[in-house]
């Protein structure tokens, strides 16, 4: 995603900028260090992509568009590496294809560290004398670093979910992982979930949008007003256990419930269940464990949301709604990615007000991904980051328990194809008033 080309970080932030691209680069680290060369280097679908990618196109976005382009006599670590991970700008020239990351066995993990270290000291080295728009760009690249955290645990999982040893990223003591066959599992733990609440939503006309100097991607600006219609939005995100309840009642071959495309996904996927359910388990980045009812569900496609929310006489939110309902919380709070090590979502601590708004589970509204009035791209080839991904896509709001604190607003937007749910999807239900 590109960055507003006004949000560039001043002189007396660049100390900060320094320490936040320092703990940043570090975290990724982190994040494999209980990786074999072997499961950095495996792609298990094309919507993913190895770890090891992960660790490298980040490191390539800082030498291409901080380093090459705004230091000069910098030359290349390698010559080779821009064409390998590059990976969606065309401005910068042909590139190895998304699907065949996979195929990369080399460079290996350890020379792909050896890259990245060089790196950090020339940017580091550079950060005090850099242009304001080069430091913009150091700060988008942190940015951009850490959706690719997220991406790397999200894509692990889907990795380690196809052995049939159930191997886990990060080992917990609760949890049966790395066996050759299924494991037994305990009985669900009762419901934890107070009752869903509905909370009344803002009417009239609100802002909608990024405003100030601090950093936002370009989707989430220009600011623009909204009228909002009488509405209410779910006090929680939808639960394992309701989950179970929508299963129970025929959820999944009810074709009434659906939207035509999701009901033709649903037949032709053979789905039933979130990814990564088998009965009352559930496959997680520290292996097989049993499903929490009181935990939000998580990894379903906007279809399933769509349907669920059908079933339980309700809507999705849109994002406007949803924005005027967080613009109240602390982005930083709730659940979300302080350091390498077990993740999953977990229950809510309590069952008054609206909870969960920020983390746990990147929440499905019924908004398409387009631009808001007035949109322009930024210029140049980090101009490709999002304007030209607005077509097709829904937005999801709020996080998830992989996303790293201090990376979210409330004007945050991601975005994804109806279908996928490899990402920690989960949805919270609203009502017209």
């Amino acid at each position: 995603m590109a960055s507003r080309t006004d949000a560039s970080p001043t002189t007396d932030t660049m100390e900060p900028l320094a320490r936040r691209f320092a703990a940043t680069r570090r975290l990724s680290l982190d994040l494999v260090a209980t990786l074999s060369d072997a499961d950095a280097s495996a792609q298990s679908m094309p919507d993913t992509s190895p770890a090891k990618w992960h660790l490298a196109h980040t490191t390539w976005f800082f030498e291409t568009f901080v380093l090459r382009d705004h230091v000069q006599g910098y030359r290349l670590h390698d010559e080779r590496y821009p064409y390998l991970f590059n990976s969606y700008y065309e401005a910068e020239g042909p590139r190895h294809a998304r699907p065949q990351r996979g195929l990369l066995t080399r460079p290996s993990l350890d020379e792909i560290c050896i890259w990245r270290a060089h790196v950090d000291t020339a940017v580091q080295s550079a950060l005090p004398d850099l242009s304001p728009a080069a430091q913009a760009l150091v700060e988008l690249g942190i940015h951009h670093e850490q959706q690719h955290q997220e991406l790397l645990l999200t894509d692990l999982k889907h990795l380690f979910a196809q052995n049939p040893l159930g191997p886990a990223v990060w080992k917990d003591s609760a949890i049966a992982s790395e066996v050759a066959q299924f494991p037994a599992v305990s009985p669900p733990t009762p419901d934890r979930t107070g009752a869903m609440q509905w909370i009344k939503g803002a009417e009239g006309v609100v802002s909608v949008g990024h405003a100030g100097d601090a950093f936002a991607f370009d989707c989430e600006v220009p600011q623009f007003s909204a009228l909002l219609t009488p509405h209410a939005l779910a006090s929680r995100p939808v639960s394992n256990g309701e989950w179970q309840q929508f299963i129970a009642d025929g959820g999944y071959h009810t074709s009434s419930l659906w939207l035509s495309d999701g009901w033709a996904w649903v037949q032709a996927e053979n789905v039933n269940a979130p990814a990564y359910w088998d009965r009352d388990r559930q496959f997680t980045l520290s292996g097989w464990r049993e499903i929490d009812p009181a935990a939000p569900v998580t990894h379903i496609s906007l279809y399933e949301a769509d349907a669920f929310a059908s079933w339980a006489g309700a809507r999705l939110p849109t994002e406007i709604e949803w924005e005027s309902a967080a613009a109240a919380f602390d982005p930083a709070s709730g659940q979300q990615l302080d350091a390498a090590g077990p993740v999953w979502p977990a229950a809510a601590d309590d069952d008054t007000g609206l909870q969960q708004i920020f983390g746990s589970v990147w929440e499905w509204t019924g908004s398409a991904y387009r631009p808001y009035p007035g949109f322009r791209a930024a210029p140049g080839a980090v101009g490709e980051y999002n304007g030209k991904f607005m077509s097709g896509q829904f937005v999801l709001r709020g996080g998830s328990c992989a996303t790293p604190r201090g990376h979210l607003r409330a004007s945050y937007r991601n975005f994804f194809y109806p279908h996928q749910r490899w990402q920690f999807t989960g949805v919270r239900l609203a009502k017209d008033l």
